[in-house]
C-alpha cells in the first residue's frame, strides 16, 4: 500500500510541475510528457504516449488534461489518474484565476504586449518539435506516411473528429488489404521490462 501511494504521489508531482509551464495548451506540453514519462520515469514506451495523444484528441476535453489522466490510468489505475489529473489541473486553475486578476491592470502595459508576442512564437516552436516527436513513432510505413500526407490539408476543410475517424477507418482498411496480401502484420507486444516496472501495477491498464 505505501508502495502504491507513493506512485500516486509521483504521478500528481509529475503532472503538477508541468502545468505552470505549459504555454499553449496540451498540444505544447506533449515534449514535457513524454521527457517525463518516457526518457526521466521510464512509465511507458515513446509509441505507447503516441497512442495516448491520439486518444486523448478523440474524446472531449482538453488534451493535457485527458493525456494525463490515461497515463495516470495506465500506470496507477483509477486512483492514478485522479492523482494526475488533479497534478495537472490544480496549478492551471490557480495561475489562470491569478492572471484573470491581474490582466485587467496590465493588458495595456507594452511590455506586457511584448512578452505574450514572445510566447506565442516560442508555443509555434514547441507546437512543431512536438508534431516532429510524434511523427517518429507514428509513421512507421507507406500507408502511415499517405495517412498523414492526406490528413494535413483535410483539417483546413472538415472538422478533426471526422479527420481523425477517417485515419481509423483507413488504417483498419490496409491493415485487412495487407494481410489478405500476406504481408506480417503482427502487433507489437508491450515490453517485458515496462511490464515488470516496479512503478507498473497488473490490471492498470487502459
Amino acid at each position: 500500500m505505501k508502495e502504491e501511494w507513493k506512485v500516486f504521489f509521483q504521478l500528481f508531482w509529475t503532472f503538477f510541475k508541468m502545468g505552470p509551464v505549459t504555454f499553449g495548451g496540451g498540444y505544447a506540453m506533449i515534449p514535457l510528457i513524454e521527457k517525463e514519462v518516457v526518457e526521466k520515469r521510464k512509465w511507458l514506451k515513446s509509441e505507447e504516449v503516441t497512442d495516448v495523444f491520439a486518444l486523448s484528441q478523440t474524446v472531449p476535453g482538453a488534451v493535457a488534461i485527458n493525456s494525463a489522466t490515461f497515463i495516470g490510468k495506465r500506470i496507477g489505475g483509477v486512483k492514478g489518474a485522479v492523482a494526475a489529473m488533479l497534478g495537472i489541473s490544480l496549478p492551471t486553475f490557480f495561475i489562470v484565476l491569478a492572471l484573470g486578476i491581474l490582466y485587467f491592470f496590465f493588458q495595456d502595459n507594452p511590455k506586457v504586449e511584448a512578452a505574450f508576442l514572445a510566447i506565442r512564437a516560442s508555443v509555434v516552436a514547441l507546437i512543431a518539435y512536438a508534431a516532429i516527436k510524434t511523427g517518429k513513432t507514428a509513421i512507421t510505413d507507406k500507408s502511415t506516411l499517405g495517412i498523414m500526407i492526406v490528413g494535413v490539408p483535410l483539417l483546413f476543410v472538415i472538422h478533426p473528429i471526422f479527420v481523425i475517424l477517417l485515419g481509423a477507418l483507413t488504417g483498419i482498411v490496409c491493415r485487412f488489404v495487407k494481410r489478405k496480401l500476406g504481408y506480417n502484420m503482427e502487433l507489437e507486444q508491450k515490453n517485458e521490462d515496462y511490464k515488470n516496472h516496479p512503478d507498473y501495477f497488473m490490471g492498470a491498464g487502459i
